[in-house]
Protein backbone atom coordinates (compact mmCIF):
# COMPACT_ATOMS: atom_id res chain seq x y z
CA UNK A 1 0.00 0.00 0.00
CA UNK A 2 1.28 3.37 -1.00
CA UNK A 3 0.73 5.67 1.79
CA UNK A 4 -0.67 8.78 0.44
CA UNK A 5 1.11 12.42 2.11
CA UNK A 6 -1.60 13.15 4.87
CA UNK A 7 -0.38 9.55 6.35
CA UNK A 8 2.97 10.14 6.01
CA UNK A 9 2.47 13.44 7.97
CA UNK A 10 0.33 11.82 10.44
CA UNK A 11 3.19 9.29 10.58
CA UNK A 12 6.21 11.66 11.42
CA UNK A 13 4.29 13.39 13.78
CA UNK A 14 3.09 10.52 15.95
CA UNK A 15 6.64 9.30 15.56
CA UNK A 16 8.23 12.54 16.50
CA UNK A 17 5.95 13.32 19.89
CA UNK A 18 7.16 12.36 23.14
CA UNK A 19 3.73 11.96 24.40
CA UNK A 20 0.09 11.11 22.69
CA UNK A 21 -1.16 13.54 20.17
CA UNK A 22 -5.25 13.67 20.26
CA UNK A 23 -6.95 14.04 17.08
CA UNK A 24 -7.54 17.67 17.21
CA UNK A 25 -3.82 18.21 17.22
CA UNK A 26 -3.25 16.29 14.44
CA UNK A 27 -5.79 18.43 13.02
CA UNK A 28 -4.32 21.37 13.87
CA UNK A 29 -0.96 20.41 12.58
CA UNK A 30 -2.26 18.69 9.64
CA UNK A 31 -4.61 21.27 8.59
CA UNK A 32 -7.12 18.40 7.68
CA UNK A 33 -10.46 17.53 9.91
CA UNK A 34 -11.15 14.56 12.04
CA UNK A 35 -12.80 12.16 9.47
CA UNK A 36 -9.30 12.46 7.27
CA UNK A 37 -7.41 12.25 10.55
CA UNK A 38 -9.25 8.58 11.49
CA UNK A 39 -8.85 7.81 7.95
CA UNK A 40 -5.25 8.20 7.85
CA UNK A 41 -4.83 6.22 11.37
CA UNK A 42 -6.94 3.53 9.70
CA UNK A 43 -4.68 3.31 6.59
CA UNK A 44 -1.14 3.34 8.37
CA UNK A 45 -2.49 0.83 10.60
CA UNK A 46 -3.43 -1.10 7.72
CA UNK A 47 0.11 -0.64 5.70
CA UNK A 48 1.77 -1.43 8.91
CA UNK A 49 -0.37 -5.12 9.34
CA UNK A 50 -0.13 -5.58 6.01
CA UNK A 51 3.77 -5.58 5.70
CA UNK A 52 4.23 -7.25 9.17
CA UNK A 53 5.65 -4.41 10.66
CA UNK A 54 6.44 -4.88 14.78
CA UNK A 55 5.19 -1.72 15.69
CA UNK A 56 1.50 -0.11 15.55
CA UNK A 57 -0.37 3.15 16.53
CA UNK A 58 -2.68 2.63 19.67
CA UNK A 59 -5.23 4.71 21.14
CA UNK A 60 -3.81 5.99 24.48
CA UNK A 61 -4.22 8.49 26.94
CA UNK A 62 -6.62 10.53 24.91
CA UNK A 63 -4.05 10.50 21.70
CA UNK A 64 -2.15 8.26 19.18
CA UNK A 65 0.85 6.78 19.79
CA UNK A 66 3.40 3.91 18.39
CA UNK A 67 3.85 1.05 20.40
CA UNK A 68 5.98 -2.25 19.50
CA UNK A 69 3.38 -5.10 19.02
CA UNK A 70 2.49 -6.96 22.05
CA UNK A 71 3.50 -10.35 20.65
CA UNK A 72 7.16 -8.70 20.61
CA UNK A 73 7.08 -7.49 24.45
CA UNK A 74 8.91 -10.04 25.76
CA UNK A 75 12.10 -9.81 23.59
CA UNK A 76 11.83 -5.76 23.87
CA UNK A 77 11.27 -5.35 27.00
CA UNK A 78 15.42 -6.99 27.68
CA UNK A 79 16.48 -3.10 26.56
CA UNK A 80 14.69 -2.01 29.67
CA UNK A 81 15.35 -4.17 32.40
CA UNK A 82 18.38 -1.70 33.77
CA UNK A 83 15.70 1.20 33.51
CA UNK A 84 12.72 0.15 35.36
CA UNK A 85 11.24 2.43 37.76
CA UNK A 86 11.06 0.92 40.90
CA UNK A 87 7.42 -0.75 41.86
CA UNK A 88 5.23 1.19 43.26
CA UNK A 89 3.78 -0.08 47.14
CA UNK A 90 0.81 -2.14 47.67
CA UNK A 91 -0.29 1.32 49.47
CA UNK A 92 0.02 3.81 46.43
CA UNK A 93 -1.40 0.69 44.08
CA UNK A 94 -4.51 0.73 46.50
CA UNK A 95 -4.31 4.20 46.70
CA UNK A 96 -4.05 4.90 42.98
CA UNK A 97 -7.00 2.35 42.98
CA UNK A 98 -9.31 4.69 45.05
CA UNK A 99 -8.38 7.88 42.88
CA UNK A 100 -9.13 5.72 39.41
CA UNK A 101 -12.60 4.66 40.57
CA UNK A 102 -13.42 7.73 42.62
CA UNK A 103 -12.61 11.35 41.12
CA UNK A 104 -12.31 13.35 41.57
CA UNK A 105 -11.68 12.95 45.20
CA UNK A 106 -10.37 14.17 48.55
CA UNK A 107 -7.16 12.46 50.92
CA UNK A 108 -10.10 12.23 53.62
CA UNK A 109 -12.54 10.25 51.29
CA UNK A 110 -9.38 7.85 50.01
CA UNK A 111 -8.70 7.22 53.71
CA UNK A 112 -11.74 6.46 54.63
CA UNK A 113 -11.60 3.90 52.20
CA UNK A 114 -8.69 2.40 52.61
CA UNK A 115 -8.66 2.86 56.32
CA UNK A 116 -5.59 4.10 56.66
CA UNK A 117 -3.35 7.59 56.15
CA UNK A 118 -2.65 8.40 53.20
CA UNK A 119 -0.35 10.49 52.97
CA UNK A 120 2.75 8.75 51.60
CA UNK A 121 1.22 7.04 49.08
CA UNK A 122 -0.42 10.36 47.59
CA UNK A 123 3.47 12.12 47.96
CA UNK A 124 4.66 9.33 45.69
CA UNK A 125 1.89 8.88 43.38
CA UNK A 126 1.97 12.83 43.13
CA UNK A 127 6.15 12.90 42.67
CA UNK A 128 5.38 9.88 40.09
CA UNK A 129 2.48 12.00 38.14
CA UNK A 130 0.71 9.27 38.44
CA UNK A 131 -2.25 11.81 40.14
CA UNK A 132 -2.18 15.40 40.52
CA UNK A 133 -4.57 17.76 42.31
CA UNK A 134 -7.16 18.82 40.05
CA UNK A 135 -8.91 21.74 42.53
CA UNK A 136 -10.49 21.89 45.72
CA UNK A 137 -14.03 20.56 46.84
CA UNK A 138 -16.08 23.73 47.66
CA UNK A 139 -16.26 22.73 51.55
CA UNK A 140 -15.24 23.81 54.87
CA UNK A 141 -11.41 23.75 54.37
CA UNK A 142 -11.94 23.16 50.79
CA UNK A 143 -9.72 19.96 50.91
CA UNK A 144 -7.69 19.21 47.94
CA UNK A 145 -8.93 17.17 45.30
CA UNK A 146 -7.09 14.33 43.48
CA UNK A 147 -7.36 13.17 39.85
CA UNK A 148 -5.64 10.83 37.58
CA UNK A 149 -2.89 12.28 34.47
CA UNK A 150 -2.48 11.38 31.24
CA UNK A 151 0.93 8.95 32.89
CA UNK A 152 -1.42 7.09 34.40
CA UNK A 153 -3.53 6.01 31.34
CA UNK A 154 -0.22 5.63 29.36
CA UNK A 155 1.54 3.57 32.30
CA UNK A 156 -2.05 1.33 32.01
CA UNK A 157 -2.44 1.47 28.33
CA UNK A 158 -5.69 3.28 28.35
CA UNK A 159 -7.00 5.53 25.92
CA UNK A 160 -9.11 6.96 28.99
CA UNK A 161 -11.04 6.05 32.10
CA UNK A 162 -13.82 4.31 30.50
CA UNK A 163 -11.34 1.61 29.58
CA UNK A 164 -10.74 0.70 32.98
CA UNK A 165 -12.14 -2.58 34.28
CA UNK A 166 -15.64 -2.64 35.98
CA UNK A 167 -16.22 -3.82 39.23
CA UNK A 168 -17.89 -6.88 38.23
CA UNK A 169 -14.98 -7.61 35.82
CA UNK A 170 -12.33 -7.08 38.74
CA UNK A 171 -14.44 -9.38 41.26
CA UNK A 172 -14.75 -12.08 38.14
CA UNK A 173 -10.76 -12.08 38.11
CA UNK A 174 -10.18 -12.04 41.67
CA UNK A 175 -12.25 -15.32 41.95
CA UNK A 176 -10.06 -16.62 39.38
CA UNK A 177 -6.82 -19.04 40.13
CA UNK A 178 -3.27 -17.82 38.72
CA UNK A 179 -3.68 -20.66 35.95
CA UNK A 180 -7.20 -19.66 34.98
CA UNK A 181 -6.21 -15.80 34.54
CA UNK A 182 -3.19 -17.08 32.17
CA UNK A 183 -5.50 -18.73 29.72
CA UNK A 184 -7.71 -15.81 29.84
CA UNK A 185 -6.18 -13.07 27.37
CA UNK A 186 -6.73 -10.32 29.53
CA UNK A 187 -4.84 -7.93 27.97
CA UNK A 188 -6.37 -8.71 23.80
CA UNK A 189 -3.32 -10.39 22.67
CA UNK A 190 -5.11 -12.28 20.08
CA UNK A 191 -2.66 -15.48 20.74
CA UNK A 192 -4.78 -18.44 20.64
Amino acid sequence: MILDRLAREVEALIFASEEPLSVQQLCEYTGSGEDSIHQALDRLNKSFMDQQHAFTIVDVAGGFSIATDSEFGGVVSQLFEGRKPGKLSRAALETMAVVAYSQPCTRMAIESIRGVNCDSAIRTLLERDMIKISGRMETPGRPLLYSTTKAFLAYFGLSNLDHLPRFDEVEELLGMSSSEMEERDLFGSGKE
